[in-house]
């Protein structure tokens, strides 16, 4: 009687797939397709290519001072980016984002001011009020199911009102009153609004915390539980719920992240500029979701990254100051940005799909 022997099963991996021998060349990536997985290599090359265009055509970026304004720029776009690309890789958005600057903004100056108090009381009052505004935004989405497209639209019309209204009724204007002299105003501004020399660039302190943010944001994506958690609940919350991961604090935590930033940008508008008009801010939130989405976020959630979306900031300001250094008009300016927007949003559906074919 003949025996029949049985073929070995092959080792499984850490994905629970057959290890496969042989060819060692299966089953790895080469560096160029790793590369090209990436979310944010197209805004990377994108970036490089608008750079060299603008030094070439516009001689006066070459200069320090020029480059800095535009990486001054490029952070104050980047610092609301970092944290709404966070959210949309959760797969929500804020539509609140521009108009919360503001009013982070005019809480400082003018709690301070009429109450008498040291500006820096007003700084953290200010900062409780954004996080609250951030965490009634994430609250009002879990509880009513609402899209966040809708609950944060809301949010920007009763900020705008509240902004307006507001301000009118305390100083009977439409801008907060001046806070040069009053208590903590110079250490603040040292804090919020101060400027480094680093060789021939003079980089404004936003810069400094654009990049810190952009760093710790990356960190938190690529290292960390939370980081896998928010792209979990981007790609299916469902699943993520499934698999225990807390969908409801996550996306909460990423509205309040939002609500942390602007209240960063808006107490740099407040000590660079001494006074805040109430009507600041209607229109930055398109900025923001426009840098993250160039820069490699996906408007269905569950992919793009930190480091893209500071790519896109940098587009921004590259081209918006790069106009004026080179002679053109202005006037073409959300031409380009609109289809920017659209060619990258294919570009960035393109990218996923063939990383996700190898």
């Amino acid at each position: 009687m003949s025996q029949v022997q049985s073929t070995p099963t092959p080792p499984a991996t850490h994905a629970g797939t057959p290890a496969v021998s042989g060819d060692d060349r299966v089953g790895k990536r080469s560096l160029l397709s790793s590369l090209f997985s990436r979310p944010e290599i197209g805004s990377l090359i994108g970036a490089l290519g608008l750079l060299v265009l603008f030094l070439v055509v516009a001689p006066t970026l070459r200069s320090g001072a020029s480059f800095s304004t535009v990486l001054y720029t490029s952070s104050t776009i980047g610092i609301m980016a970092v944290a709404v690309a966070l959210l949309m890789i959760g797969g929500e958005f804020d539509l609140s984002a521009g108009v919360a600057v503001t009013t982070a903004a005019l809480t400082a100056a003018t709690t301070a001011y009429q109450l008498r108090l040291n500006i820096w009381v007003g700084v953290l009052l200010a900062l409780v009020a954004a996080l609250a505004i951030g965490a009634f935004n994430g609250w009002l989405f879990i509880r009513t199911g609402l899209p966040s497209f809708i609950i944060t639209l809301g949010s920007f019309f009763m900020l705008t009102g509240l902004n307006l209204g507001v301000t009118k009724v305390l100083s009977g204007g439409v801008s907060s009153p001046r806070i040069a002299d009053m208590d903590g105003f110079e250490s603040a501004r040292s804090v919020f609004a101060s400027s480094v020399g680093v060789g021939p660039f003079n980089l404004r302190i936003t810069v400094i915390y654009w990049i810190a943010l952009v760093a710790v944001a990356t960190w938190l994506l690529l290292r960390t539980r939370v980081g896998n958690w928010i792209f979990a609940v981007g790609g299916d919350p469902a699943a993520a719920r499934a698999v225990g991961v807390p969908v409801k604090a996550v996306k909460i935590g990423l509205f309040m992240a939002v609500g942390f930033t602007g209240w960063l940008v808006g107490m740099h508008l407040l000590f660079n500029f001494n006074t805040v008009q109430s009507g600041e801010g209607i229109g930055n939130e398109l900025l923001y979701i426009v840098a993250a989405v160039v820069g490699g976020c996906l408007m269905t959630g569950g992919y793009g990254s930190a480091i893209g979306a500071a790519i896109g900031a940098f587009i921004y300001a590259i081209v918006t100051q790069g106009v004026v250094y080179a002679g053109w008009s202005a006037d073409w300016n959300k031409l380009f940005l609109g289809a920017m927007l659209v060619i990258a949003t294919i570009v960035n559906l393109v990218v996923k799909n063939q990383a996700a074919k190898k």
